[in-house]
């Protein structure tokens, strides 16, 4: 029997795989807690509709970040900090700051998670940091750090 998985079914298949179970397995088990459904022409016709529409919408998404990289190019943000003699800031900048600066400078929301900082910003001037808005798609950010 060939059965469409609705979900991740462990040892059996990933979701929206068409496998083949037995008989008793796919009715009693599969079908019956709704985890899969039977590859009837119907069913197989709309998981390719339903396929395609993910891919179109997955492309969407991917273009959308890519042109947000291409804005990113050009824009900065200012952060003011603390700082004592010699340019010594006292404390640090972290990605909750640059994101919630973000928003309000640049009108962006930005996810402080989606911000790459190998460490947090100790020192004044220019900074660059990696943006992460897609798994194939990473922006660049200039961060401004002046004395307050």
């Amino acid at each position: 029997m060939e059965v469409i998985l609705l979900e991740d079914v462990k040892s059996v298949g990933k979701k929206q795989e068409i496998v083949t179970v037995s008989e008793a397995y796919g009715r009693n088990c599969l079908i019956k807690k709704k985890l899969g459904i039977e590859a009837t022409p119907e069913n197989l016709n709309n998981l390719r509709l339903r396929k395609k529409n993910e891919d179109k919408l997955a492309q969407e998404r991917l273009d959308e970040a890519k042109k947000l990289a291409e804005e990113m190019k050009e824009m900065s943000v200012v952060l003011k900090i603390k700082a004592g003699e010699g340019g010594r800031t006292f404390g640090s900048i972290s990605t909750k700051e640059i994101s919630k600066a973000v928003k309000e400078q640049l009108n962006l929301e930005l996810d402080k998670k989606k911000l790459v900082l190998d460490e947090p910003i100790r020192t004044l001037g220019t900074h660059v940091i990696s943006v992460k808005l897609h798994k194939n798609v990473t922006a660049k950010l200039a961060v401004k750090v002046q004395e307050a």
